[in-house]
């Protein structure tokens, strides 16, 4: 009966290969004909044929991306249907539904039934592929009618199988394991900010992802134009991530590490604890907020100005006034300069006209060229530039970081010991904790014209010559557009527009990266108990209705500013508009290492939640005790051994970040390329990478050296170590020269 069940299975996967293989070959088609066609016709239908080849390349990417396992799952249902769950939905070329999307409503009992409560569904089949072949099969019978002598219930194998496969550097998507527990939350409302906290191995990253697949399938049409953002902790982590969402057939969502979510900036600089947390307290919007104002400045005393060699004053009250006249209207710094500049000019250049007028010139005289005289004058635009600098972010932050009396100005209340955190040297590179506060001054400061308008007036004059140049051409080839049949029908406007060198078509997400004010539908954070109040204040801006995804978990803060509880983090950015739902189970670490390091953290003073582990593993944590001479010499030298135990799977050397450069040279000593450092390397056999890289990624095995010195280099919080200790799938050891933190041995 397998076997028969088996050969049904496989040829029913092979026609729905068959069919992603036709519509693929129908998109390429398609595309084809658009892209040969794209030289021609007038301006709108050239846009059009970019909307349309935009709409190709999308669908055709989906396509592709969806290959690998593209069913996974069949219902069995009371009503006698046979409904598969796949990762993306297929209908065949009469409209007969040959797959549903694993995120449509009537996928969702796949993974919700229950014996207890099978919500109309008699079996659930899972479809265990090898590239387009069923290997294999697997039956829950939810309808005990249906069991009968032969039978074999082999519920939970899929999933077993799953959490027992080699790890690859790279996360794959669960969308064919996805938990009960896992899909309520995933299926959660839109709307609101929903925190999903939840213990090491319990999914979340997984959750994270599939909701945002999820959201974008349920609410394409709000969502598509918006864009949802992705943020993580490190660019190792997105790195880590960046295929799963293809692979469910979302390709259009923004992907970003805090680090590089002010565009144009990739903050790589390393910081000291103590100054990112000063960094990312909410105090320090005020003091960007300082430093906007103290490039708005008053001359000490009036001063005199020379214009086409007539003396002008400028007096401390006029600059005021126009000072106060443009704060007032409550625009950005950038913008409220055009006011400010616009009235002083214009009083400078009435003083110049009745000085000239009081020298006797007659009072009929044209004076219109008196304004242009004022606005070139050197000591004029010197002396505006004074009072109210046109300003970047980055000028504005960089100056006052690095210049100790503008420092001084902008941050009263500051001790002389917080000062010397923040100084730093002009043209420094920019650090993670650096970006919200450039995102705040970007708020404050707007957009800058640095040509005063003149590349609008360059603009709109090119305009101007187009359209001339268009309409002599078609008084030329009147008689040529007749013959051809156009018959006058093309205007100057069309001809103009036609010769636009477009620049070539973006999507939302690619457009959205480079553009700071972007509003998203839906922010979804991964990792973000290790988020700053000033970074939750950025993000927050990039999600004008807050609606938000939060996955975290308390326990694990290392950050310096990071949370201490949900309620702190959120309370100043959601109010009460916040929920919470609970990850219970960790699917990842064995129970021994798991409960180790629950252990470790409660022995430290901290409370954790202590998720069930669904497996046992085959070791307890091993512990190995060397002179501190010995460290990275018995790393080496254990090497062999951890890599055969996890059957050449991946291992991860998890140390203090000091000692990330001194281990990795000694391990390429024996292992040359196979050993990889930092964000960048996961797809190596061996990764050696600090506490910080290692969150929300996992390995078969790991060792962790010198756990003491990461709780020691945390200033006692866990979450370094409770993080290192919870990464393995299989096997985990730890290598010390220190007395061991309480707790991890039993």
């Amino acid at each position: 009966m397998y076997d028969d069940e088996l050969a049904q299975e496989r040829s029913y996967v092979h026609g729905l290969y068959s069919r992603l293989d036709e519509l693929r070959a129908e998109k390429v088609e398609q595309l084809g004909e658009v892209r040969r066609a794209k030289s021609m016709g007038t301006h709108q239908n050239r846009s059009e044929r970019d909307a349309f080849a935009t709409l190709y390349e999308n669908r055709l990417a989906q396509l592709n991306a969806v290959d690998d396992k593209l069913v996974f799952g069949r219902l069995d249902l009371d009503d006698g249907q046979c409904r598969y769950i796949g990762r993306i939905g297929l209908l065949s070329e009469d409209l007969r539904q040959l797959m549903v999307d694993w995120r449509a409503p009537e996928a969702g009992t796949f993974y919700q039934a229950t014996a207890f409560e099978r919500l109309g569904v008699r079996r659930r089949r899972h479809l265990l592929l090898q590239g387009r072949n069923v290997k294999a099969i697997e039956d829950d019978v939810l309808d005990h009618t249906m069991l009968v002598e032969g039978d074999q219930l082999q519920g939970e194998g899929a999933l077993l199988a799953a959490l027992n496969s080699k790890r690859t550097g790279r996360m794959n998507d669960i969308v064919g394991t996805i938990q009960a527990e896992q899909d309520r939350i995933i299926r959660s409302p839109l709307s609101g900010a929903l925190v999903v906290q939840g213990g090491p191995g319990t999914g979340k990253t997984a959750v994270a992802l599939h909701r945002a697949a999820y959201l974008l399938y349920t609410h394409r049409e709000r969502l598509q134009a918006a864009g949802v953002l992705l943020v993580g902790p490190s660019n190792a982590f997105m790195k880590y991530i960046e295929r799963v969402l293809p692979s469910l057939g979302e390709t259009g969502v923004v992907m970003s590490s805090v680090g590089n979510l002010f565009p144009g900036v990739r903050a790589t600089a390393p910081e000291s604890p103590e100054t990112a947390e000063l960094k990312g307290r909410l105090r320090m919007a005020e003091v960007v907020a300082n430093a906007v104002a103290n490039r708005q400045r008053l001359p000490r005393e009036d001063v005199r100005l020379d214009v086409e060699g007539t003396r002008l004053i400028l007096t401390v009250r006029q600059v005021r006034r126009a000072r106060d006249k443009a704060r007032a209207l409550g625009v950005p710094h950038n913008e409220g300069r055009v006011t400010f500049v616009k009235t002083l000019l214009r009083e400078l250049t009435e003083q110049l006209r009745e000085h000239i007028e009081s020298a006797g010139a007659g009072n009929n005289a044209d004076r219109s060229y008196l304004a242009e005289d004022v606005r070139s004058s050197h000591d004029v635009r010197v002396m505006l530039n004074l009072c109210w600098m046109p300003m970047t972010a980055e000028k504005l932050i960089d100056d006052m970081f690095s210049k100790p009396e503008i420092l001084e100005a902008v941050t009263p209340g500051f001790t002389p010991a917080e000062r010397e955190l923040l100084l730093r040297s002009p043209g420094a590179r920019w650090s993670e904790s650096d970006v919200p506060l450039l995102d705040e001054a970007a708020e404050l400061l707007g957009e800058m014209d640095a040509t005063g308008g003149r590349a609008q007036a360059s603009v709109e004059s090119q305009r101007k010559r187009d359209l001339a140049n268009a309409e002599k051409a078609i008084d030329n080839m009147n008689q040529q557009l007749e013959d051809s049949g156009v018959d006058g029908i093309l205007t100057a406007e069309q001809l103009a527009d036609f010769n636009i060198v477009e620049a070539a078509s973006q999507t939302s997400a690619e457009r959205a990266l480079t553009d700071r004010s972007w509003a998203y539908g839906h922010v979804v954070i991964d990792e973000a108990q290790e988020l700053s109040p000033m970074q939750w204040r950025l993000l927050v801006r990039r999600c004008p209705v807050k609606s938000f995804t939060i996955v975290g978990d308390i326990a694990q803060t290392s950050s310096s500013s990071g949370a201490m509880s949900w309620r702190d983090a959120l309370t100043p950015f959601m109010g009460e508009r916040w929920t919470m739902e609970e990850l219970t189970v960790n699917y990842r670490t064995p129970m021994q290492i798991a409960e180790a390091a629950v252990r470790m953290a409660n022995a430290a003073g901290q409370i954790v939640s202590a998720p069930k582990a669904v497996r046992d593993g085959d070791w307890e944590p091993i512990i190995d005790r060397v002179p501190a001479a010995d460290v990275v010499k018995h790393v080496v030298a254990m090497m062999p051994k951890e890599t055969a135990a996890v059957g050449g799977g991946l291992v991860a050397v998890i140390t203090p970040a000091a000692m990330v450069r001194e281990v990795t040279a000694a391990l390429r000593v024996v292992y040359g390329t196979r050993i990889g450092h930092g964000a960048g390397s996961l797809e190596q056999d061996i990764v050696v990478i600090d506490p910080h890289e290692a969150k929300g990624l996992e390995f078969d095995g790991v060792i962790i050296v010198e756990p003491a010195t990461l709780l020691s280099d945390a200033k006692g919080r866990v979450g370094d170590l409770y993080v290192s200790m919870t990464r393995p799938t299989q096997r985990l050891r730890l290598v010390t020269s220190q007395p061991l933190p309480a707790g991890i041995e039993a």
